[in-house]
């Protein structure tokens, strides 16, 4: 049947603007495959934040305004998936909980607001209470690191991939004297009743805790994490 000559103007339109539409978009990547058929290619993923600076949970935002009342200065940092199963979701970066540490990344908020109360609350007057000094400086190995347990090469991620996790180390007092794990949790007895004291504590406050009576890995610091239901060693 011939088309009316009125409704060719209308179809040469119509035909003009999807082969515009098509040049403007471009075809989709396809590769060959068998049989002739043809599909879209894949592209391979590559690891993004997922996100600005924000918190997914009811959980974290009440954590967030917990930090901000008890004073403690922190800036939120954007949930990551760094591959490999490692990620950082609801974590801040710690910047004064009134006391300076070192080596401090990436931390859930539960974790951060943990540490922090363990350092006011636990480690100053401990310091106070067994040497007569202030605390200066806490020396840590550092937060979150994309790792197996005991940094193998099998076995389960630690919680430290998570940003889930802090490695402490030591402290420095007023008068410069260095109370370390190493040496100091067989030392003499002041360092030993301060660091068993903050030991006891940390058992309070987080979910797993790990001391140099665990293994041989742990000999120079404490590991503590937001994981476990009040594992203590």
């Amino acid at each position: 049947m011939p088309i009316p000559s009125f409704l060719k103007p209308r179809i040469l339109i119509a035909a003009t603007a999807a082969l515009a539409l098509s040049a403007c978009f471009g075809a989709p990547e396809v590769m060959k495959q068998g049989g002739g058929k043809k599909a879209v290619a894949s592209k391979p993923m590559r690891p993004q934040p997922v996100g600005a600076p924000s918190f997914t949970s009811p959980e974290a935002q009440q954590c967030a305004f917990d930090l901000k009342q008890a004073g403690v200065r922190f800036t939120p940092l954007p949930n990551q998936d760094h591959g490999g199963g490692c990620s950082s979701i609801d974590s801040v970066k710690l910047l004064d909980i009134g006391t300076p540490v070192t080596n401090l990344g990436a931390m859930t908020c539960p974790l951060a607001k943990s540490f922090a109360a363990w350092a006011q609350f636990a480690v100053k007057p401990a310091a106070r209470k067994y040497f007569g000094q202030e605390v200066v400086k806490i020396e840590t190995y550092g937060t979150y690191s994309c790792r197996n347990i005991y940094g193998g090469r099998s076995g389960r991620l630690s919680q430290h991939a998570y940003s889930n996790a802090i490695d402490v180390s030591g402290f420095v007092l007023a008068d410069g004297r260095r109370i370390m794990l190493d040496g100091g949790w067989k030392g003499d007895k002041p360092s030993q009743d301060f660091l068993r004291a903050l030991h006891k504590s940390a058992c309070r406050r987080f979910g797993t805790v790990l001391s140099p009576d665990y293994n041989a890995a742990h000999y120079n610091h404490f590991h503590m994490d937001m994981s476990g239901n009040g594992y203590c060693r």
